[in-house]
């Protein structure tokens, strides 16, 4: 009885610990890794092993051990509690406003990565139709999970099969080659069916079939590290150091912290550990192996993306993350120091399966080319790069999807909270027609940032990637400052330097990086001095045209800018009110009221039966 009780419980833990890695951060583990390899492999690295271990273990930690006590409760809504009514509207905005960027950034990982890629379009593309029909099979009760579960797991592995015999039929291959700004369009509408369709149809199966993939990709990911021991190529400190890089501008400080994000510290692990995982959580002393331990597990996947990066030539690494024509960008990584051919490259993507492999920024293709490398080695058959090349977008995209559809669906709830106090039919949830045009709204904002990224002539990851990670770790801020009051009202000040330090650090980074990101004079880093450069470029060209797009885009980097303002000016007054009230706390000025549940305590009988 206790060893079946104790294999229940380890695939508890094991099932909620995945809740982190697949729920929200899922790429971005991923991603993050691969844009911060541009200042080589050990700046990252340190940062990943430095900021999980002292921050992000300890961030998300806190708040789980916070929402459990207050029987889980959300970020915003322990905020509002323990510190202050109007920090906590604070907050939850912040969270709105966040979760915007975030799909949208996600949503650009994808169509980078896609774009006039029909192989990797049809193995994304065959996924809906699985998740639906394993959805409609579940639901009437008729067929079991095991069956829907081998049909889907054998349809995935048809998916990434089949595509590579496209290129024999040009006519149906036609069918699923788009540009970025068609796949923009499509994941904009996919978003919107996601959020409104019931979630049995899409979501829950969807994530059923993700599951599976991730926790065996990342076990293969790890044994291939460990026995391949691949060589890095990437040096340990490049030249980029310095802001100069050719996949974004800035500085390895602050920039290492932000880019990397969800893979050493990450507020959005505060809305997975307030909420959700606390309601599947019954004994406080899984806490620590859930709350920490999936932060550790975390750091070791972003180590293996990190990995996957710094395998690559750097020639090739730069070339793929950099924008410009062929010869443009061969030109450009070359004078850098990192040599590359332009035959180098199609040699690289016609073993890949793919028309081209330039212009493919965001690090999903990076990523997915060193992981292709290490896996390839295992077998001899010349078709086996362009195969493990394609399960590995595969395992990216319907990763990103997955949380786009979740987090649209999630931001729609969000959303209805707030239009409901505007008109009260607007909140109701169980209103197909309120949750359409909650869903729209949602859609169209993050949609807006998306299909600007796409057009952006730097690329998009260049000006979204830093504002995803600076709003990213700004909510990890707010959840810190949470922390901070907790420990203050439990009487436990002297415990304060363990969220104090992470707090201070990351207000360091999150700030200076904002600043950097609004007023650099440098044009490739400060939204506004790139507005100012785009608008001298514009008077400059006689084709009108062109002349209108570049105006039109210098008024989307001041938009950005505004934004990231607004994100700086809402975090810095969640900061200086938590700060207020807990000079209040210390000084004895405020009574220390704690607003956890009630304890109830239960017998050791109650105990066994749990």
């Amino acid at each position: 009885m206790r060893g079946a009780l104790r294999r229940r419980c380890c695939k508890m833990i094991t099932k909620i610990m995945s809740r982190p890695i697949g729920g929200w951060c899922s790429a971005t583990i991923l991603v993050g890794p691969v844009l911060a390899a541009q200042f080589g492999f050990l700046p990252g690295t340190l940062w990943i092993l430095i900021g999980a271990t002292l921050g992000g273990g300890v961030h998300d930690m806190i708040v789980l051990f916070a929402s459990i006590r207050r029987g889980g409760k959300t970020l915003g809504q322990m905020v509002k509690e323990e510190v202050g009514r109007g920090v906590g509207l604070l907050a939850l905005i912040s969270v709105l406003a966040i979760m915007i960027i975030l799909l949208a950034v996600l949503a650009l990982v994808v169509v980078q990565a896609l774009a006039q890629s029909p192989w990797g379009v049809f193995t994304i593309a065959m996924t809906i139709p699985l998740a639906l029909i394993m959805g409609i099979g579940l639901r009437t009760g008729k067929v079991s999970v095991v069956t829907v579960t081998i049909f889907g797991l054998l349809g995935l592995a048809f998916g990434v099969w089949g595509g590579q015999f496209l290129a024999h039929y040009p006519a149906i291959e036609a069918w699923f080659r788009h540009d970025q700004k068609w796949l923009a369009w499509a994941i904009m509408l996919y978003g919107l069916a996601a959020s409104v369709l019931p979630v049995w149809m899409l979501l829950t199966p969807r994530d059923y079939l993700s599951t599976f993939l991730k926790l065996g990709t990342v076990a293969m990911l790890a044994a291939a590290v460990m026995l391949i021991n691949p060589t890095l190529q990437m040096p340990a400190i490049t030249k980029f150091i310095d802001g100069s890089g050719l996949v974004f501008a800035g500085p390895v400080f602050p920039f290492v912290c932000i880019t990397i994000a969800c893979g050493a510290v990450s507020g959005f692990h505060s809305l997975i550990a307030s909420g959700t995982t606390p309601k599947m959580i019954r004994r406080e002393s899984r806490i620590r192996n859930i709350g920490y331990g999936a932060m550790v597990t975390e750091m070791m996947v972003a180590l293996m993306a990190m990995i996957a990066a710094c395998v690559l030539q750097p020639g090739q690494y730069f070339a793929i993350n950099s924008k410009g024509t062929p010869t443009e960008v061969v030109a450009k990584v070359s004078n850098a120091g990192f040599p590359v051919t332009e035959k180098e490259m199609q040699t690289l993507a016609t073993n890949l399966g793919e028309s081209t492999m330039f212009n493919r920024a965001g690090g999903a293709p990076t990523f997915a080319v060193g992981m292709a490398h290490m896996f390839a080695r295992v077998s001899a058959k010349p078709a086996a790069l362009a195969l493990w090349y394609h399960f590995a977008i595969m395992f990216e995209a319907l990763f990103i999807l997955t949380t786009i559809d979740a987090g649209t669906r999630v931001g729609r709830f969000l959303l209805q909270d707030f239009l409901g106090n505007v008109w009260r039919p607007l909140g109701n949830t169980r209103s197909w027609s309120a949750n359409f045009f909650s869903s729209v709204l949602l859609v169209a904002a993050w949609g807006w940032f998306l299909y600007e990224g796409v057009i952006d002539p730097l690329g998009g990851i260049n000006s979204l990637w830093p504002l995803f990670g600076l709003a990213n770790q700004l909510l990890s801020v707010v959840a810190l400052c949470l922390g901070t009051t907790l420990l203050i009202k439990m009487h436990k000040s002297k415990y304060l330097f363990v969220t104090l330090v992470p707090l201070c650090f990351m207000c360091a980074v999150t700030f200076s990086a904002g600043y950097l990101k609004i007023f650099s004079a440098d044009p490739r880093l400060g939204f506004l001095s790139g507005a100012r450069s785009l608008l001298r470029e514009a008077a400059e060209i006689a084709d009108p045209t062109k002349a209108a797009e570049l105006v039109r885009q210098a008024g989307v980097w001041r938009f950005d800018a505004l934004v990231a303002v607004f994100f700086l000016v809402l975090v810095l007054m969640i900061v200086l009110g938590s700060a207020r009230q807990w000079w209040r706390l210390l000084r004895g000025k405020k009574p220390l009221i704690l607003y956890e549940s009630e304890f109830i305590p239960i017998t050791a009988a109650q105990l066994a039966e749990l």
